[in-house]
C-alpha cells in the first residue's frame, strides 16, 4: 500500500477496529512503506488503460458519500502522467452531482474492477472539473470515434492508491471478450462443417 493509501485510510477509528479484529500488526506495516515517487507504477497504468467502466466517489456539502458509474471505451480513463488521470465527463441523466461535489470537495474516491481476471485497484486523490472552455485539455481526454457528447472533462490528482483483495469478484465478462474468447471455436466449427460437407458430397458420388 504505498503512496499514503494507509496513513489515509486508517484513521485512527478504523486502527481501533484493526487492533480488535486481530489484523492491525498486519497493517502497520503499511503505515511505514510511504514512497516519494509518482503514485502510480506500470502495473497501475497498464491496469488503467484496459478499463472501460469504473466508479468514482465524491461527497456532498452535507457530508453524504455519492458513487457514480463511468463508462466508455477502454482507456477512456487516461493517464496524463503517473500522477494525473483525466477522463471526458459525456452527458448523462443531467443531474451533475458528482460535478457539484467536487466543486466544494474535491476529494474523490475511484474503484477500478477487471472482473474476468478478479482484480480490483482502488485510487484516492483530488479532482477538477475541466470546463469547455478548455479546449486543448478537453481535446486530449475525448476518445476518437467516440459518439458520445462531451460535456467537460475531470482531471484527478493521484494522491494514493491501494490493490484490493480479489476474493468475493465474480467473474463476469463482457460482450466483446466473450466474442473474442469464442472466436477460435467459431474457427473450428467452421472448418469442422466444410470438411462435413465435403465427406457428404464425396459419399453422394459414390452411391
Amino acid at each position: 500500500m504505498p503512496n499514503q493509501f494507509a496513513d489515509i485510510a486508517f484513521t485512527p477509528s478504523v486502527r481501533a477496529v484493526q487492533e480488535s479484529m486481530g489484523s492491525r500488526r498486519h497493517y502497520a506495516r503499511s503505515n511505514s512503506e510511504v514512497t516519494n515517487g509518482p503514485p502510480l507504477g506500470e502495473a497501475e497504468l497498464d491496469f488503467i488503460s484496459r478499463r472501460d467502466t469504473f466508479y468514482m466517489a465524491s461527497v456532498s456539502e452535507t457530508d453524504w458519500p455519492y458513487v457514480q458509474h463511468r463508462g466508455g471505451p477502454a482507456g477512456f480513463l487516461k493517464a496524463l502522467s503517473p500522477s494525473t488521470l483525466g477522463f471526458a465527463d459525456y452527458r448523462g441523466n443531467r443531474q451533475y452531482v458528482s460535478v457539484g461535489n467536487v466543486l466544494k470537495n474535491d476529494r474523490v474516491a475511484i474503484i477500478l474492477v477487471d472482473y474476468p481476471n478478479q482484480e480490483r485497484l482502488k485510487i484516492l486523490g483530488h479532482a477538477r472539473v475541466v470546463a469547455a472552455e478548455e479546449t486543448a485539455l478537453l481535446e486530449s481526454l475525448k476518445t476518437p470515434n467516440y459518439a458520445a457528447r462531451v460535456e467537460r472533462g475531470m482531471i484527478i490528482e493521484v494522491v494514493a492508491y491501494d490493490w484490493n483483495c480479489p476474493q468475493y469478484i465474480t467473474p463476469r465478462f463482457t460482450e466483446m471478450e466473450i466474442k473474442t474468447a469464442i472466436a477460435p471455436l467459431k474457427t473450428q466449427l467452421a472448418q469442422l462443417e466444410a470438411e462435413l460437407k465435403t465427406c457428404r458430397e464425396l459419399q453422394a458420388r459414390t452411391r
